[in-house]
């Protein structure tokens, strides 16, 4: 390895650290970090913190406290070259004077795609691409899918015993993993922008399906409820004012008196009908996208997970594994009709093994052709 890509990868690193401040909060924008280098001393940084505000580049070039002539700016993801919530970051890095940039991802965005790229080398600004690319691409999953699909990204969650139970035979599953494990789920609601759980488990454990860490934010609570039969004194329900909830119904005939009382306490209802009156999580997930909604975090039971794998829409699994065996015949993690053979099964690789305390959780992601 050279001694400049040495160095490059050396401040990317910092850039990529940066970047994940921005985790749940940027959303449906990327997590992008950026940090501004002179003479082998970082003197500005940068990341994009919230939606509708700055990006990572317009801060760190906001954040100089010198001239930023002969310069060099390491940033996470090619910068942008079009107007949104924000003006383009190619002008601000032009105007600033920096002479070269080092960026980590592409953006696979059609209205970037390489042209923040080019117009910076056609301002005469030196460009060098795909410094530590694999990991600035794995900031951005959700991103990349989303932005190319309009569809969320999925990440299906479950925590199971040794013996794949994620009940007790009377229904009992708290808890099944341990008290770390919990803490990681609540990091992952804060990081998708929508969850989802399906009647059962509402009226089963009356969740609050929110944020439970220091300063997280709350996802957006999708309840699958073909029936209606949310309980009005819900906590879902009662809270509805307070953290944004959508209630979808797949029953053509709905009780409308019923999704009226929901709509005055907050609660907004849709009516996606699939087959047999049940939600076609398909034409809801599209639906989803379009209100800008990129990530999704199922926290469902073993019917709505077979639904949603049914529908093609899980990107991603997280399975919590407990030292426990319940046995018995007790609830699996995916029920529904089933596969009938080993090839009709829905395949995924393993992306990443952790061990929190004495549990287990694997990440898979959908396997691609």
């Amino acid at each position: 390895m050279s001694d400049q890509r040495s160095v490059d990868e050396k401040y990317m690193r910092r850039a990529i650290e940066l970047a994940k401040r921005g985790e749940g909060w940027c959303h449906p924008n990327p997590m992008v970090g950026a940090v501004i280098v002179k003479d082998g001393r970082i003197i500005a940084e940068g990341w994009h913190a919230k939606y509708g505000e700055k990006h990572a580049e317009r801060n760190a070039i906001a954040a100089l406290k010198e001239s930023a002539a002969g310069t060099t700016l390491y940033c996470t993801l090619e910068p942008c070259c079009h107007h949104g919530k924000q003006p383009p970051c190619t002008e601000a890095v032009i105007e600033s004077g920096i002479s070269r940039v080092v960026v980590g991802s592409r953006d696979p965005n059609p209205l970037v795609a390489g042209k923040g790229n080019q117009m910076l080398r056609d301002a005469g600004i030196e460009v060098t691409e795909d410094v530590l690319r694999d990991e600035c691409d794995a900031l951005n999953l959700v991103f990349f899918h989303y932005i190319t699909t309009k569809m969320p990204y999925v990440v299906m969650k479950y925590a199971m015993t040794a013996d794949g139970k994620i009940a007790t035979v009377t229904g009992e599953s708290k808890w099944i993993s341990g008290e770390n494990s919990r803490k990681k789920v609540h990091e992952l609601r804060h990081a998708c922008m929508g969850i989802m759980a399906g009647i059962g488990t509402v009226i089963a454990d009356d969740p609050m399906l929110n944020c439970r860490i220091e300063n997280g934010k709350n996802p957006v609570r999708i309840i699958c409820d073909d029936s209606l039969r949310i309980p009005m004194d819900s906590q879902i329900v009662r809270s509805a004012n307070d953290i944004d909830t959508i209630i979808v119904s797949g029953n053509r005939d709905y009780d409308k008196r019923k999704a009226e009382e929901l709509e005055a306490a907050g609660c907004r209802v849709l009516i996606k009908p699939g087959e047999n009156g049940k939600v076609d999580i398909k034409a809801l997930m599209q639906d989803l996208g379009k209100d800008g909604i990129d990530s999704i975090l199922v926290e469902g039971g073993g019917t709505l997970n077979y639904s949603i794998l049914k529908s093609g829409c899980v990107n991603e699994l997280k399975v919590y594994m407990a030292p426990k065996i319940f046995g018995g015949a007790a609830k699996s993690p995916v029920g529904g009709e089933g596969v009938e053979f080993p090839s009709d099964a829905w395949e995924f690789v393993i992306a990443d093994i952790e061990q929190i305390d004495e549990d287990v959780c694997i990440t898979y992601r959908r396997k691609r052709d």
